[in-house]
């Protein structure tokens, strides 16, 4: 999701390959039940080996996106079936535009982990994880660009989660990266004096509780940070699509 904030696009046939028809999928352009065009045309629209298909089309159904049926071609899978803990089909969805209701989902998902998380780091945290939270807060603080200040805001969350000590903690990890890039892209407080201070005390003071083993503070400090963030890009005027 980091691609999402800094702009990095694939640089290989593979990547190029699945990002492009994962996009169009997540697009509605291929829609449920539809029929991805054949090897010969993807091959020549893309200027690609089938090897290089092939090995493309295999890594969108690991995400659960399309199925290859025998004699008949691949078929595009109902969106129910992505998997949408995947960072790529979570960055297709904000390259394809975010609606309020994806956002709500993706807050309840966080609200769901994240400040038990938090309550996690403040029980088990180690003197060096405190102090990674502790740099991850100045390097928002002294952010000298919105992307900087993306980037150290994703890094203090994924250090939380890190300092939680429970590994399925941080494989979930991408929802996180695609609310902050959601935010990123709609509400960044760069530039805004005020609100940067704000957003980075709140960050500051749930270090401060998971140094000070308070894990209620913590919990409840990371739930507020959730809430503010979805409040905030919803009131950017994010249109309902």
């Amino acid at each position: 999701m980091k691609s999402a904030i800094s702009g990095s696009v694939p640089r290989n046939s593979h990547s190029r390959v699945v990002n492009e028809l994962g996009r169009a999928i997540v697009g509605g352009i291929y829609g449920n039940g539809a029929l991805l065009p054949g090897d010969t045309e993807l091959a020549q629209r893309f200027e690609v080996s089938r090897t290089v298909l092939r090995e493309a089309m295999k890594t969108l159904s690991a995400k659960g996106m399309v199925v290859p049926k025998a004699k008949i071609g691949t078929r595009v899978t109902a969106p129910t079936s992505w998997n949408l803990f995947d960072a790529d089909v979570l960055n297709w969805h904000l390259e394809n535009g975010v609606n309020p209701d994806f956002l709500q989902h993706l807050s309840e998902m966080r609200l769901s982990f994240e400040p038990f998380a938090a309550r996690l780091a403040a029980e088990r945290a180690s003197e060096e994880k405190i102090a990674t939270l502790y740099e991850r807060v100045r390097a928002m603080e002294e952010a000298n660009s919105m992307e900087s200040f993306a980037l150290a805001d994703l890094d203090f969350h994924m250090a939380l989660l890190d300092a939680s000590k429970n590994p399925f903690m941080y494989s979930v990890g991408a929802l996180i990266e695609a609310a902050l890039a959601t935010s990123f892209r709609l509400s960044s407080p760069f530039g805004d004096p005020e609100r940067h201070r704000a957003i980075c005390g709140a960050h500051r003071r749930i270090a401060d509780a998971i140094a000070e083993h308070d894990a209620d503070t913590a919990a409840e400090g990371m739930r507020g940070v959730i809430l503010h963030g979805r409040d905030r890009i919803l009131e950017s005027g994010l249109d309902r699509e």
